[in-house]
């Protein structure tokens, strides 16, 4: 069986990019215990990955670059943001160390309502630095791996895919740090792979 639309596909794979030295860095590892499980052709990857994924077989390994144009863009310099430091206050008017740390991944609204993660990088007095970039924004993305099963979609899991219920994306992720799809109801074999995104 090849890879090609509504095939659920599941992989392991090491991604890589360029590190500061210029040696690549190991960033992401999905192993056969944890693998990646996602619907080819569904919007659950990005495009250009699943371009260099289609028409693969069981079996068969892969390696290839997906250059940054074609993964998550260039980096931007507007998407670094000082916000004030008072949009991070908790409920009792303070602001919310827990959540709101140098590195840490915060949820922010943007005008037209949608949900976007930013990073944060710097908190002083009274501002707070955030980067909207993706964290691969303006690098290029080296995949290796093996392909470990492909097989057809089921009328469910399509279900899930497309009408996600209580904030889980199918097989391409939950969005909740250490739950599979299936803790979600949906019914994607428990792998979630959302790091490709």
């Amino acid at each position: 069986m090849k890879i090609e639309n509504q095939k659920v596909v599941k992989i392991t794979y090491e991604l890589y990019i360029n590190g500061e030295d210029g040696q690549e860095e190991l960033m992401e590892k999905m192993t056969a215990e944890a693998p990646l499980v996602w619907c080819q052709g569904e919007g659950m990857m990005l495009p250009a990955f699943e371009a260099a994924m289609e028409g693969k077989e069981e079996g068969e390994t892969f390696d290839f670059v997906l250059k940054a144009a074609d993964a998550y863009g260039e980096y931007l310099q507007e998407g670094l943001m000082e916000l004030p430091k008072k949009m991070f206050f908790n409920g009792d008017g303070e602001f919310d160390t827990e959540r709101v740390y140098e590195g840490a991944i915060v949820p922010m609204n943007t005008t037209d309502g949608q949900i976007v993660k930013a990073q944060v990088c710097e908190i002083t007095e009274d501002k707070v630095t955030i980067d909207l970039n993706h964290p691969y924004a303006g690098e290029d993305l080296h995949f290796k791996g093996t392909i470990l099963e492909i097989r057809d979609v089921t009328k469910g899991e399509l279900e899930a895919i497309r009408h996600p219920r209580h904030g889980c994306g199918g097989c391409g992720g939950c969005g909740q740090e250490g739950k599979s799809c299936g803790d979600c109801g949906s019914d994607c074999g428990g792998g979630c792979g959302s790091g490709c995104r």
